[in-house]
């Protein structure tokens, strides 16, 4: 099960690809998000779930139970649908959005067959979707290079012995907290980010540390064949550190910082990001 984040009109939207059966899934909590602007959408859905079950509505008892990402970093086991009962879910939720949402999952389902016969499309995808999105060329260029860095340390994470959802994310917050100072939740935080993926809201300079660290977390792990989760740590520890002091001297000679709490969010959302702060 390959998990992803999807992105519909700046919102994020959790998914997750079954390979065997060639399905996209999508949390129901983000989807009901969307469609009804709740401030609580998982009370919605808890509500929604009970009225459909006395309906005798097959919807919410055909729900996989999946681990997603959570807005701590964690991942938990969250109610998703395929392509199929999402749009029924769409039904069930008076919306102005149904239809550009209903027009958003099939054309997600298309792409990834297209994608898989042809990888380079999702990378094109993803080029399209940030120019639109209004990053600049180079924000775009270091982002995806950043990813690519990425997918090569997770790669060598699943050839040792890092291969429950947790490790990841417990690998990538130590090296986050190393060279910025902040866990993945304080730097989202700061940033006035929830379901949003942190990564899409950085500056081109957090990119570049981030990738930095990552880098080096790779180099130090494969210089000795680090394998497991206590190995790993140990890994993540120098590659974060190695990020941390070349941040710091980047600082004292030009007497910026590099983390920061700009995002990419609509400016209608300002408040909302203030609100996101304070709590």
């Amino acid at each position: 099960m390959k998990n992803e984040i999807k992105i519909f009109e700046q919102n994020n939207i959790r998914s997750a690809y079954n390979e065997e059966q060639e399905k996209w899934y999508f949390s129901v909590v983000d989807l009901i998000a969307i469609l009804t602007e709740s401030e609580n959408p998982r009370k919605y859905w808890s509500v929604l779930k009970t009225r459909l079950k006395k309906e005798g509505s097959e919807l919410a008892t055909n729900c996989s139970q999946l681990k997603m990402k959570a807005a701590d970093g964690k991942f938990y086991k969250t109610d998703a649908l395929d392509v199929e009962g999402c749009l029924r879910l769409v039904q069930s939720v008076p919306s102005p959005k149904a239809e550009p949402v209903k027009l958003w999952l099939a054309r997600v389902g298309h792409e990834r067959m297209k994608e898989m016969s042809d990888p380079s499309i999702a990378i094109d995808r993803a080029r399209e979707t940030y120019q639109k999105l209004g990053r600049s060329e180079k924000w775009i260029q270091q982002r995806m290079m950043g990813q690519e860095t990425r997918n090569k340390l997770t790669d060598y994470w699943k050839d040792h012995e890092i291969t429950e959802s947790e490790e990841f994310a417990i690998l990538t917050n130590i090296i986050h907290q190393e060279w910025s100072g902040l866990s993945v939740k304080e730097h989202k935080n700061l940033k006035g980010l929830k379901s949003q993926n942190l990564r899409d809201h950085m500056s081109e300079a957090e990119l570049i540390f981030t990738a930095l660290a990552e880098l080096s977390t790779r180099q130090a792990a494969e210089s000795t064949q680090a394998t497991g989760l206590e190995e790993n740590k140990n890994a993540a520890q120098i590659g974060g550190n190695i990020a941390k002091h070349a941040r710091e001297e980047y600082e004292e000679r030009t007497g910026g910082k590099v983390v920061s709490d700009s995002n990419f969010l609509p400016k209608k959302s300002k408040t909302q990001q203030i609100k996101n702060k304070k709590k």
